[in-house]
């Protein structure tokens, strides 16, 4: 089996333009995966060279003794072309067919592999490109998803372009659970996100506490008690 899913980068330059508005000194250029297919060769060395160390073999880092193991003999993670985009592409050999429920768990341990295992690791590896550095990432905070044998970039051209969360800081701001809910519901008003905002305002409305309350407001906006899987680092560090 082949699982396909989108690739996302932030590019460094060696001589950065401070005036293009999607530079920033910290977390560089986002690249998709249109800009990528230029650095195509670079990433893919980049990807065997990391997963050589582990023999490239994700299920060796699977704990469950289930069916999943059993039937899953290797899951390697690549890059591919695919209408003109660099995307991540994992090559998977089985025993045997995975019924749908299996899938779903497998799916679910890429996941967290790519975001919080080995995806984490190599998304710190600077990929030295001539023009400047990329720091690739397998894996988005919103709505990743694996698609199998589908690879149809319409797929995830949607899920790339959904609504990210608006950012909001708590602290040193007004801590009144409704002057709080209120901040969350323009920013999410302001992004085009009504619906969200209004489904906010009903579960704070109706929670049992504080704590429950802003935990949330965390859900729907970004914040420091948002949950951080793959949390923005240090580039000095990485380097």
């Amino acid at each position: 089996m082949k699982f396909y899913s989108p690739l996302t980068a932030d590019f460094f330059p060696n001589e950065p333009d401070y005036e293009d508005e999607f530079y920033d000194e910290y977390e560089g250029c986002p690249l998709d995966g249109h800009d990528l297919l230029q650095y195509a060769d670079a990433v893919d060395e980049a990807v065997k060279k990391d997963i050589a160390d582990f023999n490239g073999n994700l299920m060796q880092y699977y704990r469950e003794d289930d069916s999943v193991r059993r039937k899953v003999v290797r899951a390697v993670p690549n890059v591919d072309e695919v209408n003109g985009e660099l995307v991540g592409s994992l090559w998977v050999d089985t025993d045997a067919p995975l019924t749908a429920e299996e899938q779903a768990v497998f799916c679910a341990y890429i996941s967290g592999q790519y975001s919080d295992g080995w995806g984490e690791g190599f998304e710190q590896r600077e990929i030295d490109v001539g023009d400047g550095k990329l720091y690739v990432h397998f894996w988005q905070d919103h709505d990743f998803e694996l698609k199998r044998d589908v690879p149809d970039m319409t797929e995830f051209k949607k899920l790339l372009n959904r609504p990210k969360k608006p950012k909001m800081q708590l602290i040193g701001q007004d801590g009144n659970i409704f002057a709080i809910m209120g901040r969350a519901s323009r920013l999410l008003k302001n992004a085009g996100q009504s619906d969200k905002a209004k489904g906010m305002c009903d579960r704070v409305t109706a929670s049992q506490s504080y704590s429950e309350a802003l935990n949330i407001v965390s859900e729907y906006v970004e914040t420091e008690l948002s949950p951080s899987p793959t949390p923005k680092r240090d580039r000095g560090d990485a380097r």
